[in-house]
């Protein structure tokens, strides 16, 4: 009988070894002086010492970018969602005034291919360079028979950190206060099962068919990246202005923003007070969804949310003015049921 090998089976280490070489070379263009371990280590090492901070407080996050991987595969496009991965988890531990300190990968595939892992990681390590942050580890999994031909999934595990008295955590929050929103740069990575039915299968559309409404290709607009806003808000996480933040990922406004508000509080929103971006409107008329459906879906044109006292509100504002940023005020802090109106 002839042997059987782990090649045989469809897991191939030799190329898994190519992968790991090319990750190797890749993270550690993220690493820094905190950096205590390699890529290929068991466990990865971070120096857990913070001098600066009274009380460190270490916030973890993990997320994944959904079905706008189907978007990667459609438009052979690998190198951007990895940046999506690591912005994504960034904008979750910084609604409660973490900065990162590290980040891990799995990459999971049928049959692995260096390249397309490459591409990833490659996405990855320029969102960690972005928001001063260490690609410390991972995981690259092949698992035959698993995952279609071509396609493979991804996840993100951040850690970051903030001092006890910097916590956002919404508790201060109360009526009157201002709500703010910073402007999205598209769907970021929500609501993408319905995008794709919407473009591909009720109107019929292909990644590469451009929209004059859009003045680009469906598969462009759909892959448009999740911004951070780490770098838009750093400056102001120490000056006890902010209130409350929210990231609009899954659920949208209507979803996201209950989550920071205390017991009694309610938010109502006007939506004309911000401009929604085309290709929502495009994909309500669509498939004539109603408004209350695309608010708990889609993040609208808004990718986060500031709740502050009417006063600081304007400090924000002014600051974020002046390091170029746009902020719209949307709405007002009420009294009620830990709800979102949008009116």
């Amino acid at each position: 009988m002839k042997s059987i090998s782990y090649s045989d089976a469809g897991v191939s280490i030799d190329a898994a070894n190519i992968a790991k070489e090319k990750i190797k070379q890749l993270a550690r263009t993220t690493f820094n002086a905190r950096t205590l371990s390699e890529i290929g280590s068991f466990g990865g090492m971070f120096d857990g010492a913070f001098p600066n901070l009274k009380q460190p407080v270490l916030v973890a996050s993990a997320d994944g970018v959904g079905t706008k991987l189907k978007v990667a595969f459609l438009t052979n496009t690998h190198n951007t969602i990895g940046r999506d991965l690591v912005n994504h988890c960034v904008n979750d531990i910084l609604v409660q005034g973490a900065r990162p300190l590290f980040f891990l990968d799995y990459i999971a595939t049928g049959v692995l291919a260096p390249d397309v892992v490459a591409s990833i990681v490659e996405g990855i390590t320029n969102g960690c360079r972005e928001n001063n942050c260490v690609l410390l580890g991972g995981e690259t999994a092949e698992m035959p028979g698993f995952y279609a031909e071509g396609e493979y999934d991804v996840a993100g595990f951040i850690v970051g950190v903030v001092d006890r008295e910097q916590v956002i955590d919404g508790r201060r929050i109360a009526p009157n206060d201002t709500v703010l929103a910073l402007p999205s740069v598209g769907l970021h990575t929500n609501g993408y099962s319905l995008a794709r039915k919407l473009f591909f299968d009720v109107a019929g559309d292909q990644a590469d068919t451009h929209i004059a409404a859009l003045d680009k290709t469906i598969g462009a607009a759909l892959l448009e990246p999740h911004k951070s806003y780490l770098p838009a808000l750093e400056r102001l996480l120490d000056a006890n202005l902010i209130k409350g933040l929210a990231h609009i990922t899954g659920g949208g406004l209507t979803e996201n923003i209950p989550r920071i508000l205390p017991e009694g509080t309610s938010v109502t929103i006007a939506r004309d007070t911000w401009p929604v971006l085309p290709i929502f409107k495009l994909m309500q008329e669509i498939g004539h969804i109603a408004d209350a459906e695309m608010f708990r879906t889609f993040n609208m044109g808004v990718g986060m949310i500031i709740i502050a006292a009417p006063p600081d509100a304007e400090a924000i504002k002014s600051h974020l003015q002046e390091r170029g940023e746009t902020v719209y005020e949307i709405g007002r802090v009420t009294q009620g049921n830990r709800e979102v109106v949008v009116g």
